[in-house]
C-alpha cells in the first residue's frame, strides 16, 4: 500500500512542478559571463528577448525546457559587444563616397576619385578616408591637381579623422571662402600666399552648409548599411558620437517598426536646436534607443595638428592647434547640462584641450555625484592632470587610435609628452573603468582589432617589437570589459546589458576562438560568427 501511495505521488509531484518553457537554451558553450566575479559558464536560457538563466553546468534542463536548443559545440560566447565611441551613421554615409582610407600617396586618391566620378557621375563629388601621415610625402595636399580634374564640379575629399578638409577652388568659390576669410577654431591653410585648399576644423562648416544633403532613402541606406556592418563584426550597441535630432528620429523610427535591430546610444551634436530641444524634453529612453549625453568638440586631431596642446607642436614650432569650441563656452556648457539629467561627453586630444574639459566637469559637476561624464579620447594628459578621472570622469578611448598614430606621435608631441599619450592603464588606474571603442570609420569597425591595440600595443606586422608604451596596455579581462560591462555602466544601461546575467538583454556573440586564451597575434583574424539580440539571431 506504502509503495502505491509513493507511486502516486512521485508523478503527481512532477505534475505540480512543470518545466517552465522558454525560447532558447544555448548549451556546450564556453561563455564569458563578465559579471562582477567574472565566471564561466555553459548553458544559458532566454525567454522574451532577456537570460532567465546562466548555468555552470546542464541542471538547466531541470528548470526549463526550450522551443529552440542551440549546440555551441564548445565555442566562446561572450556579451554583446559595444562600441563605445563610433561614428555610426557616419559611417553608413561613407558608403555612398569615394573610400579614401588605405591610399599611400595623393595620385592615388586621386585617381579614386576619377574612377568613382566615372561610375557613379554626381554633381558634388564627395570623398573620405585619405592620411598624409601615411604617404611619402607627409604634407597637406594642396588643390592644384583637382582643380585641373574637375575645374567646374565642387568636390571635398576629408580627412580619416574628420578634422580635415581638401577642396577644390570651385568648392571654395561655392562656399565663399577667399584669402580674407576668418574662422575661429580651426586653420585656413595658406601657402606662399594662396589658398591650398586644406581646411582644418571650424572652416570645414563653410563647405559642409553647402554639400547637398542626402535624401531621406540615401539616409535609411546609410542607417542599414552601417547596421549590416556592426552586427557582423558582433557590436550589439553602438555609440554614436555626435547626431541630429532628425537623425535620433529616423533611428527611432526604424527600429519601432522593427527595421532596425542594433541598440543605439545617440549622443546629441552640440548645436542650439538640438540642445533646447532635448534637454527640455529630457531623457529618451526605449529598449533600442538611449539619448542622454551630448557631444562637445574641445579641440581638433593630432593628426592633422589640430589638437590643442599647452606647448608647441615639436614638429611645428610656434604651432599649438586650437579649441574647437571656446573655454568659457565649455565651461558654460557644462554648467548648463549639469543643470538637467543629460551627461556630457567631450571630445578632448591635445592636453590643453583635455586640462580645460576636466576643470570645467569638476567645477560643473560639484555636489553631483554619479553623473558618469566623459572625456572622449583623453589621448594627451599631462601627468598632473590624470588625478581628475578620481572624480568619476569617465575615459572613453579608442585603443586602434594609439597603433595607428605611434609612427609620428612622439614627432607631433617630443619625448617626454607622448609618456602621457594613449595612457588607458593609467586612465584606468585612476577613473577605475575605462570604456572601449574604434571611433569608426575614423578606424576600422572591428572590435578584435580594438582588442588586440590594447593588449598587444602592436601594428598587424607586430611593430614595434615589444609593443608601444606597454606600461599602458590592458589585460585581456579589462579589455573585455571595456568593451562590455564598461561601455554599458558608461551608458547607465549596466542593468540591462554588458554581462551575461538573468533578466538582461540576450544579447551575445558566438566567437569563432576564444578571444581570452588564443595567441595574440591571431586576435585580429577572431570572428563573430553568431550574433544575437535580444535572443534573436541576427547573423
Amino acid at each position: 500500500m506504502k509503495k502505491l501511495i509513493l507511486l502516486f505521488i512521485i508523478p503527481l509531484f512532477f505534475a505540480c512542478n512543470p518545466k517552465e518553457e522558454v525560447d532558447l537554451i544555448v548549451y556546450n558553450a564556453n561563455i564569458y559571463t563578465v559579471d562582477d566575479d567574472f565566471p564561466k559558464a555553459c548553458c544559458v536560457a532566454i525567454k522574451d528577448g532577456k537570460f532567465v538563466a546562466v548555468s555552470e553546468n546542464a541542471d538547466i534542463y531541470k528548470k526549463y525546457k526550450a522551443k529552440e536548443e542551440l549546440d555551441a559545440e564548445g565555442k566562446t560566447i561572450v556579451p554583446g559587444l559595444i562600441d563605445a565611441h563610433c561614428h555610426f551613421y557616419g559611417l553608413g554615409l561613407n558608403q555612398q563616397v569615394v573610400d579614401l582610407v588605405g591610399t599611400t600617396s595623393f595620385d592615388e586618391i586621386l585617381d579614386k576619385v576619377v574612377a568613382f566620378q566615372k561610375e557613379r557621375p554626381s554633381d558634388f563629388i564627395r570623398g573620405r578616408g585619405w592620411d598624409q601621415n601615411d604617404w611619402e610625402e607627409k604634407e597637406f595636399p594642396t588643390k592644384d591637381k583637382l582643380d585641373e580634374l574637375f575645374p567646374d564640379t565642387p568636390v571635398a575629399l576629408r580627412r580619416i579623422d574628420g578634422h580635415a578638409l581638401l577642396v577644390n577652388q570651385k568648392a571654395l568659390d561655392l562656399a565663399g571662402i577667399t584669402l580674407d576669410t576668418k574662422v575661429e577654431g580651426g586653420e585656413i591653410v595658406i601657402q606662399d600666399g594662396k589658398l591650398t585648399g586644406v581646411l582644418v576644423d571650424n572652416p570645414m562648416g563653410l563647405v559642409d552648409a553647402i554639400v547637398p544633403q542626402p535624401s531621406r532613402a540615401q539616409q535609411i541606406q546609410a542607417l542599414k548599411d552601417a547596421e549590416r556592418i556592426s552586427l557582423d563584426y558582433g557590436l550589439t550597441t553602438v555609440n554614436d558620437a555626435g547626431l541630429a535630432r532628425s537623425t535620433i528620429e529616423l533611428i527611432d523610427s526604424l527600429q519601432q517598426a522593427g527595421d532596425m535591430s542594433i541598440r543605439v546610444y545617440a549622443m546629441v551634436s552640440n548645436y542650439p536646436e538640438n540642445l533646447d530641444y532635448f534637454l527640455n524634453k529630457g531623457i529618451i529612453k526605449t529598449d533600442r534607443l538611449d539619448v542622454r549625453s551630448v557631444k562637445v568638440y574641445g579641440d581638433g586631431a593630432l593628426g592633422s595638428r589640430g589638437a590643442a596642446l599647452k606647448a608647441p607642436y615639436s614638429d611645428k614650432p610656434g604651432h599649438f592647434g586650437a579649441m574647437v569650441t571656446p573655454v568659457d563656452e565649455i565651461g558654460a556648457l557644462a554648467e548648463r547640462i549639469a543643470a538637467t539629467d543629460y551627461q556630457m561627453n567631450t571630445h578632448a586630444i591635445g592636453d590643453s584641450a583635455n586640462v580645460v574639459v576636466l576643470r570645467a566637469y569638476k567645477k560643473a559637476l560639484e555636489g553631483k555625484p554619479d553623473r558618469r561624464w566623459k572625456v572622449e579620447h583623453a589621448q594627451v594628459i599631462s601627468m598632473e592632470d590624470f588625478d581628475y578621472f578620481k572624480l568619476g570622469i569617465i575615459p572613453s578611448v579608442q585603443p586602434t587610435h594609439a597603433t595607428s598614430d605611434m609612427y609620428w606621435a612622439e614627432d607631433r608631441l617630443g619625448s617626454e609628452r607622448v609618456k602621457g599619450a594613449y595612457a588607458y592603464k593609467k586612465l584606468l588606474d585612476g577613473a577605475g573603468i575605462v570604456a572601449l571603442g574604434t571611433d569608426f570609420p575614423v578606424e576600422q569597425v572591428s572590435p578584435f582589432l580594438t582588442f588586440y591595440a590594447a593588449v598587444a600595443r602592436q601594428d598587424l606586422d607586430k611593430y614595434p617589437e615589444g609593443g608601444f608604451q606597454m606600461k599602458d596596455a590592458l589585460s585581456r579581462e579589462e579589455t573585455l570589459k571595456g568593451m562590455t560591462i564598461w561601455a554599458a555602466y558608461s551608458n547607465f544601461e549596466e542593468g540591462e546589458k554588458g554581462s551575461i546575467e538573468p533578466g538582461k538583454f540576450a544579447d551575445f556573440v558566438i566567437l569563432s576562438d576564444d578571444i581570452m586564451t588564443v595567441p595574440v597575434s591571431e586576435i585580429p583574424n577572431l570572428k563573430a560568427e553568431q550574433v544575437f539580440v535580444a535572443g534573436k539571431k541576427l547573423k
